[in-house]
């Protein structure tokens, strides 16, 4: 009897003992092949983990270097730096009421001047050398144009606006517009906006009246057509007789009359683009820089 009990019990131990072992075997995941493994690691990943363990494309081989950067990075931080420099910076002078060129504060550089040029554009070696020259002083000015010589010679306009230089407005027909009547003062102007939209596809931002003759019509008209109107506040006299093959003549007239903000009025004309670099030169010697046409508020105060 004792014997029959304890192989009963002996053969229920190992029933138990069985039943465990495949309860075990049931809960466990399936084997993978070696193969697999790489592939069922990845395919357990979160996205986060994913994202943090690619390695971004061209890698800086250099074992050395302790943070890597993106290509995406690098050409978004260089549009951004394109965009900031294609930006309109906000205008550090402005114009008063005798035309001269005035900073906004305190701390903007007092001494300089406003290069302007009229009645062009005429000729391409005349223009060519003038921007050089301009090029090589590394400065901007103001060409007034004419529409009448605009339209004999549009392929001047473009010169003068491709070569990163400013156009202006000086009236279709060089005319005394204080002489004109309203309708025939505002054709004058505005045919002139018209005619340099149509050829370099933006309009004069700043005008200037023939002979310096505006009254109330024309200031009206211009400020109508977001034209900053201006005469001049230093004269080159290169359209005297007394100056004409006289380089010297053009500089000593600038310089005699030289300040601080001098608006400078010359002209596309042979023996000021034979001053012009001596002019220059001059100038940056007295401690003047030359400032930017862009960098004038559009409204005088």
């Amino acid at each position: 009897m004792v014997k029959k009990t304890t192989a009963l019990l002996l053969a229920a131990s190992l029933l138990l003992s069985a039943c465990g072992s495949k309860e075990e075997n049931h809960h466990q995941p399936p084997k993978m092949p070696a193969g697999n493994e790489s592939t069922m690691n990845q395919s357990n990943e979160t996205p986060n983990e994913s994202q943090n363990t690619v390695e971004a494309p061209n890698k800086d081989p250099n074992p050395n270097e302790a943070t890597t950067t993106d290509p995406t990075d690098k050409n978004e931080g260089e549009t951004d730096k394109n965009q900031k420099e294609q930006s309109p910076v906000q205008p550090q002078y402005h114009m008063n009421k005798v035309y001269n060129i005035v900073p906004n504060d305190e701390v903007t550089e007092k001494k300089v001047v406003l290069l302007t040029f009229d009645d062009g554009p005429k000729d391409k070696t005349m223009i060519n050398n003038l921007i050089d020259t301009l090029d090589k002083h590394d400065a901007k000015a103001i060409f007034f144009v004419n529409g009448y010589r605009v339209k004999q010679n549009p392929e001047l306009l473009k010169l003068i606006h491709d070569r990163g230089q400013i156009i202006g407005n000086h009236s279709w027909d060089h005319i005394d517009l204080r002489k004109q009547n309203f309708q025939e003062t505002k054709k004058q102007i505005e045919d002139v906006q018209k005619i340099v939209m149509k050829t370099i596809g933006e309009k004069p931002k700043f005008f200037r009246p023939p002979f310096g003759s505006g009254g109330d019509d024309v200031k009206k008209i211009a400020k109508d057509n977001n034209l900053l109107f201006m005469t001049w506040s230093n004269g080159s006299l290169d359209w005297e007789s007394k100056s004409k093959n006289n380089p010297d003549a053009v500089i000593n007239n600038v310089m005699e009359q030289l300040h601080p903000g001098s608006n400078i009025l010359m002209h596309e004309l042979p023996w000021t683009v034979e001053a012009l670099d001596t002019l220059l030169t001059k100038l940056e010697k007295k401690g003047y820089s030359f400032v930017d046409p862009r960098n004038i508020e559009p409204k005088m105060r």
